[in-house]
């Protein structure tokens, strides 16, 4: 039996950039971060020949090709694993939906999971390159590629995206300053649940249209960067609220009066900046706001449910083996 533990995140700025269709031609830039909230995935061997999956649904069939739950087929798929075997994934919190980047997280989880069962260990970048491959070039995902790389590298990490690849660089934080950050940003569940796909669609059809936006993202990703290395931390709560001014325009369904509603009430009552996390549209509402103004903010949002988290330094990893 295996067992991994990868993080789910939330990406603080350059959200966009990470699209195939903008960083082939131009750079793409993300800051983005895991948060100690997890979905797990366990693996072993059956004693019969199907294939049994456990989620929010169970599954037991003989073929592969019968399974329904596509990121599970197309990464058994791709590992080689054809029969005999058993998989169930939990998580922490409620995460479909969430724009806290599950899918992804699945995705790095299981692969990472499979690779053990095989006795065949791979590391964080072929892990990542691996889940994209099966979300964006086998099944055909209209999504970008930073959740996979930080759901497998875990910690604070910039991205850097073109036609040459990607790269993955750790941010060099001082203690203090990763704690007052972890200690500032706020996330409140808006109560609605949406499918990122749809949003991510226009706005990859919108591309062409965005470019100068998608260029001001990515610039935002480099100067946060900075602000953090150089601990103004509360500069980057004024550059959260300017990027996601520049990132509602990228699709008309990433905010709405509802959320707007919500941000502009945490921002009257002390945060500095924020945004809708992920794709948009619903999902979580992320937030940097001092401490002491955090009251304030839970009482001006108490028709939401806060979600209590953490930053996390690590990533996908196995937390049990046993043969």
């Amino acid at each position: 039996m295996i067992i991994t533990k990868t993080p789910l995140r939330i990406s603080l700025f350059g959200g966009g950039t990470d699209f195939p269709n903008f960083y082939q031609e131009e750079e793409g830039c993300v800051l983005s971060t895991a948060i100690d909230k997890f979905i797990y995935v366990i693996i072993k061997e059956r004693y019969d020949h199907k294939i049994r999956v456990g989620y929010s649904d169970t599954e037991l069939v003989d073929h592969l090709d019968a399974l329904k739950h596509e990121l599970v087929r197309e990464c058994l798929r791709k590992t080689g694993i054809h029969q005999r075997i058993e998989i169930a994934t939990m998580a922490d919190i409620p995460s479909a939906g969430s724009g806290l980047g599950s899918s992804s997280t699945v995705t790095v989880g299981l692969l990472q999971a499979m690779y053990a069962y095989l006795n065949m260990p791979q590391n964080h970048e072929a892990l990542a390159r691996q889940a994209c491959e099966v979300e964006i070039d086998i099944l055909g995902k209209p999504i970008g590629v930073q959740d996979q790389y930080i759901a497998a590298y875990g910690g604070q990490r910039f991205m850097h995206f073109s036609a040459a690849g990607v790269s993955v660089k750790s941010i060099d934080i001082q203690a203090e300053n990763w704690a007052t950050l972890n200690q500032n940003l706020m996330l409140f569940y808006t109560n609605i649940t949406r499918r990122a796909e749809t949003i991510l669609d226009e706005q990859n059809k919108n591309i062409g249209q965005r470019i100068d936006h998608l260029r001001t993202l990515a610039q935002f990703a480099k100067e946060a960067c900075t602000l953090l290395q150089q601990g103004n931390l509360h500069e980057i709560g004024a550059l959260l609220h300017e990027s996601w001014r520049v990132k509602r325009e990228l699709a008309s369904r990433i905010s709405n009066e509802y959320l707007d509603a919500l941000y502009q009430t945490a921002r009257k009552a002390g945060a500095l900046g924020g945004k809708i996390a992920g794709a948009g549209g619903g999902g979580y509402l992320l937030l940097y706001c001092p401490s002491a103004q955090q009251p304030q903010v839970r009482q001006a949002l108490h028709s939401l449910s806060e979600l209590p988290f953490n930053l996390e330094r690590n990533g996908t990893r196995i937390i049990f083996e046993q043969r």
